[in-house]
């Protein structure tokens, strides 16, 4: 896939992933806190999207813990893990959630499961999205050396975003990204899900990932969005876009340097948008218990898909 894309493409997409390009915790933790390989989890109810293999890669998944969370990377075949509300709370909204780690890893817990069972305890039906990565060496030692060179090279700025560009770099993730979409709406009526009301929410690359699926795809159309510490360049707002929610820490080191320009999009496109700008917090909170206010983004965002009318039962 890598091979194909055209030199200035393939620029822009190391832009754009030296930027994302992270554990999602790592700036959070101790610098001592190690990779720990482990055994692939329980994952009897993922469910094969039907993208195919990744073509030419043959590195086999792999999964390791680190800073509380379990990470896979080398996904090859993409899943959507379904966590359904009890039937007496659900709404009817969808949720698919796409976890970051700088399209090398995925933080799998504190940027997925752990996401989508909380949103399930609500009452909207939450939909996990382990996409396809660009592959990392099998050795963990030489996995780890990889990481280091990107990390090493994460404070510049990366280009600002341009959907033509997204359309080709990401182009196997936004293919499962609609797939999701597919997927879900297919089977509405046996999770009880209105096919009108199914939002996307991203974290860090999960969140460009997000962005790119609203900005490119002519297919997904998502209700809602939730960008999580994801870039927030100025963008080409659609005419249609959907309500966008963003929440971004003060001290983020990747995405706290710029204009807020993707807020100051949708404002100017007069379509609904809310931007939660915490004083601390770091990069990839997430679901990790902190002391900071960080942890609130939560809560905020189900608040804000109530006062958009998400959680009201259709009638």
């Amino acid at each position: 896939m890598q091979q194909i894309l055209k030199p200035r493409c393939a620029s822009i997409r190391r832009g754009f992933v030296l930027a994302a390009c992270l554990f999602t915790a790592q700036a959070l933790a101790q610098a001592n806190d190690i990779m720990t390989p482990i055994a692939p989890p329980n994952q009897s109810k993922a469910i094969d999207i039907g993208t195919g293999s990744l073509p030419g890669e043959q590195t086999q998944e792999s999964w390791h813990a680190q800073y509380g969370s379990r990470f896979v990377r080398n996904v090859t075949l993409a899943t959507l893990t379904p966590f359904l509300p009890d039937p007496k709370k659900a709404s009817g909204a969808a949720v698919i959630i796409a976890p970051g780690g700088g399209f090398r890893t995925l933080s799998m817990d504190n940027e997925g499961w752990e996401v989508a069972q909380a949103l399930a305890n609500q009452g909207i039906a939450a939909f996990v999205l382990k996409y396809r990565l660009n592959q990392t060496p099998a050795d963990m030692t030489e996995f780890k050396r990889a990481m280091d060179e990107m990390f090493s090279a994460t404070g510049r700025r990366p280009p600002r975003p341009d959907p033509a560009q997204m359309k080709l770099s990401l182009a196997p993730q936004l293919e499962d990204s609609r797939a999701a979409f597919a997927l879900i709406r297919s089977r509405a009526v046996e999770w009880n899900i209105d096919p009108d009301r199914i939002g996307m929410l991203g974290f860090s690359a999960g969140a460009m990932l997000t962005m790119a699926t609203t900005l490119v795809d002519k297919d997904a159309k998502p209700a809602f969005i939730g960008n999580i510490y994801g870039p927030i360049d100025a963008v080409e707002v659609p005419a249609d876009a959907p309500p966008l929610f963003v929440a971004l820490a003060a001290d983020d080191p990747f995405f706290a340097n710029g204009e807020f320009g993707l807020i100051k999009s949708w404002h100017a496109a007069k379509r609904p948008v809310e931007f939660h700008f915490y004083e601390q917090g770091g990069h990839g909170f997430g679901m990790y218990p902190k002391e900071t206010t960080s942890t609130g983004w939560f809560n905020a965002f189900t608040s804000w898909l109530t006062m958009h009318g998400m959680f009201k039962v259709k009638e």
